[in-house]
């Protein structure tokens, strides 16, 4: 009882405060109280968590990992009651895996260096012993007549100072909604500024300097993370199955890059030894979406849908704990944990975890673009009520970015109330960028996503060999699967879908 009288009392104050002339948004206590009691005292979400992290590991899209994770998802879904949870294919094009990796300096003296190759990596020959080479800043040309990269490890950009050393706003913490901010140029690429690779387009003309580097013969290129204390961000390849150049490539810990480029260009000779050893995927061109439902129960609404979902898929230098096994783990939870305590909403729910989000979004716009998109779907757009996702960040839920949509802002105000307690703190105006919301926004369908934390995530965690397990904690998990069910029920309870400008 404890924990429920401070949620009534919450509840009691937020409709008191409404102004005056104004609808008080419902709130369900009695619902609340049941999922709370669930979510927090007999939760499951932490098996599924570790069951994506440490079972299964790095997720990368178009893996066999990937697949593994989606059908645990698919048979516990099953498994905890919910309606035709299935898997559902789009195509992706070439999977890709690792299955060895060697760098280490072994000249002038011996040194195993932090690094991991990005994915779709072309492998090297076998494992090479190579000189490194610094040709920073040098153009195609300049390399054409250079007869020092046969056989090297080229080192193409400057030394790294612009370490990524802050992370973004914590927009709750403010006093007042900031405007958006998205992390700094080059957050969460391949080693960021000038490394190549991310969801970004290449640097001009780095087109035609690798190809030159290839022409040349260099054995393996190697480019620097601007993560600090050995932290390194690896993301891919353009280009998975029409890559614009063919060099293997390394990225490297920012520190250890750094003591290599020194050591050259002071002169000292330096060999080091690496080896690349990947598996390109080809029988298999498809990945997969995991899909599962709640029926609705009101003969008049059950047509129409509430959706919750995150993605599933990650990059494969860590094991992808906070992007996103979390926020798979309490989706399933959040579902699970509406079934075990009875609740019938009136409308569908419908989960999913996408995959392919870390490549551009693409197992949400493919969802999107199958059921919502164009004339034949107009009917399941307008039915579609609102979709909320949980993907970047960590910790506790603090509220909701409302995505500019003043007409939320009281319905979410009152749903969050009941959960200060467990660390919320309020709802902002703004929206928020690079997740899989934005494709069922550009349908027209109200998304939204939660306000997380952001301490060491952009600096530390996200694309990065230390997204890992001990970045997470349990409890933050329970609370994040207790508010996304109440958020999602009260949904499918409204009498009228949540309000949206962008409704289309």
């Amino acid at each position: 009882m404890k924990s429920i009288i401070p949620a009534i009392a919450l509840v009691t104050l937020v409709a008191a405060a409404a102004p005056a002339g104004q609808t008080r948004e419902p709130v369900d206590t009695a619902a609340i109280a049941k999922v709370r009691d669930e979510g927090l005292n007999r939760s499951q979400v932490k098996a599924t968590f570790d069951m994506f992290t440490d079972g299964i590991g790095p997720r990368l899209t178009g893996t066999p990992a990937h697949k593994r994770a989606a059908e645990y998802a698919r048979d516990m879904l099953t498994k905890w009651g919910m309606t035709n949870s299935h898997l559902e294919p789009f195509e992706f094009g070439r999977g890709w895996e690792l299955e060895r990796f060697v760098v280490e300096m072994v000249e002038p003296r011996y040194m195993p260096l932090i690094g991991y190759p990005q994915a779709w990596s072309p492998n090297t020959n076998g494992e090479v012993v190579a000189a490194a080479v610094v040709t920073a800043g040098q153009t195609a040309e300049q390399l054409a007549v250079r007869t020092d990269l046969k056989g090297a490890a080229v080192l193409q950009t400057a030394v790294v100072t612009n370490f990524i050393a802050t992370d973004r706003v914590q927009p709750t913490a403010q006093p007042t909604d900031p405007p958006p901010a998205e992390p700094a140029a080059g957050r969460g690429g391949a080693g960021g500024r000038g490394a190549g690779g991310g969801r970004g387009a290449a640097t001009p003309g780095a087109l035609t300097v690798n190809q030159a580097l290839q022409k040349a013969g260099a054995a393996v290129l190697l480019v620097p993370s601007r993560g600090m204390h050995g932290t390194v961000f690896v993301l891919g390849q353009q280009g998975r199955d029409n890559p614009p150049d063919q060099l293997p490539k390394v990225v490297l810990a920012g520190e250890h890059y750094n003591m290599v480029a020194r050591m050259v260009q002071r002169g000292s000779p330096v060999k080091l030894r690496v080896r690349v050893q990947g598996r390109i995927l080809e029988q298999d061109r498809n990945t997969y979406n995991v899909i599962a439902e709640i029926p609705g129960t009101d003969p008049k609404l059950r047509s129409q849908v509430v959706m919750l979902g995150a993605h599933l898929d990650s990059w494969h230098s860590g094991t992808g704990a906070t992007d996103n096994a979390d926020g798979s783990a309490v989706v399933m939870e959040a579902f699970r944990i509406l079934r075990a305590v009875g609740l019938q909403p009136r409308r569908t729910l419908r989960l999913a975890l996408w995959s392919g989000e870390e490549q551009g979004l693409l197992g949400a716009r493919a969802w999107v673009r199958a059921n919502l998109e164009g004339d034949a779907n107009t009917a399941a757009r307008a039915a579609l009520s609102a979709y909320f996702n949980i993907d970047p960040g960590k910790g506790p839920i603090y509220g909701w970015y409302m995505e500019d949509n003043p007409d939320v802002a009281p319905i979410f105000d009152a749903w969050l109330a009941p959960f200060k307690d467990l660390g919320a703190v309020r709802n902002v105006r703004m929206g928020i960028g690079n997740t899989d919301h934005l494709a069922f926004i550009a349908a027209g369908v109200p998304g939204f996503n939660p306000v997380q934390d952001y301490v060491d995530y952009d600096v530390r965690e996200h694309h990065t060999n230390a997204d890992t397990s001990e970045r997470v904690k349990e409890q933050d998990l329970k609370q994040n699967a207790v508010i996304l069910a109440a958020f999602v029920y009260h949904a499918a309870m409204r009498n009228e879908p949540l309000p949206s400008p962008i409704r289309k």
